[in-house]
């Protein structure tokens, strides 16, 4: 049996972790972090960072790569996840990628362009354009010079037409050129996706316990801690940060800031959710009532027969 490629996604708090744990252990894998709060080094516990039995268990990456004063963002982790898979693959190891941040996800299978052709007082000029001459000479413009990206973006999507001519005009190269070049590994290498999935109420009812377990463990020592560095914008952004401080200063009381971070994660849980159902590549698993064992019997079973070429 040859595996190369397996990604475990869904919304966070579903068991993914545990189950890409066991299943690692059952292919001799080596799991690939698909979580975009988990490359910071410092935040553990509002994180929910794997125990340290699971990263002895099994070679980990991209986890606690960066300090939170780092800023991070997804070309980087397409660059670096992808060369870490193709490193394992062509060891014969099989990788498992598992996380719940869908830009990522969607990066290693369809991949993303890096920022040149970026120009602020280009896209304000463009901008200006459209507005002084309408949207619609913008599009016919890039209709003309890339008819291939026109022909994807809505005539009345500025932001798009603008983008895309700012591409063109900065950097020499057509936006619709540049996607090919950067492509992900769909298509290149054999990947199964699976997409674990709960019922809401139990997941939501999940995400309440760890949260609850989040400051009976010590996540506001935590968050103290991290209030004396300076965060990155996108550090800045872990849930538990906003809402601790926020009882720290005594802006809220406790009982409202722990009802706040167990809102803010369910709503997160709920935009994962619509991202990964809208991508029909996954093969949804129901794990309400398995251990993460189970699960990864469930998937394992799955594949076991299963030759990739």
């Amino acid at each position: 049996m040859s595996v190369p490629l397996i990604c475990i996604v869904g919304p966070t708090a579903v068991g993914k972790t545990a189950a890409a744990v066991d299943l690692a252990l059952k292919l001799n894998a080596q799991i690939i972090s698909c979580d975009s709060m988990l490359v910071y080094k410092e935040p553990r516990i509002i994180t929910a960072a794997p125990p340290p039995e699971a990263l002895q268990a099994v070679p980990h990456h991209l986890i606690g790569i960066i300090s939170v004063t780092q800023d991070y963002n997804v070309f980087t982790y397409y660059q670096q996840a992808g060369a870490k898979i193709i490193e394992l693959l062509d060891k014969k190891v099989p990788a498992i990628v598992c996380g719940g941040t869908g830009l990522y996800f969607k990066a290693i299978l369809d991949g993303i362009f890096d920022d040149a052709g970026k120009d602020a007082g280009l896209r304000n000029d463009l901008e200006s354009e459209a507005q002084a001459q309408g949207v619609d000479k913008l599009y016919a413009r890039l209709q003309s010079l890339d008819p291939e990206a026109a022909a994807k973006i809505s005539p009345a999507d500025q932001r798009r037409i603008v983008r895309a001519l700012e591409v063109y005009y900065a950097s020499g190269k057509l936006i619709s050129q540049k996607k090919k070049e950067s492509r992900g590994l769909w298509g290149k290498v054999p990947i199964k996706i699976f997409g674990f999935d709960l019922p809401r109420p139990r997941l939501y009812e999940i995400i309440n316990q760890r949260v609850e377990q989040m400051w009976q463990a010590g996540a506001v020592e935590e968050v103290k801690e991290l209030s004396k560095l300076e965060l990155s914008p996108t550090a800045g952004k872990i849930i538990g940060i906003k809402e601790i401080s926020s009882y720290l200063s005594g802006a809220w009381p406790k009982e409202q800031a722990i009802d706040e971070m167990k809102r803010n994660t369910r709503r997160l849980a709920k935009r994962q959710m619509t991202w990964f159902k809208a991508d029909k590549r996954l093969e949804w698993l129901d794990v309400d009532g398995l251990s993460a064992e189970q699960a990864a019997d469930v998937m394992f079973e799955k594949i076991k027969n299963v030759t990739f070429h």
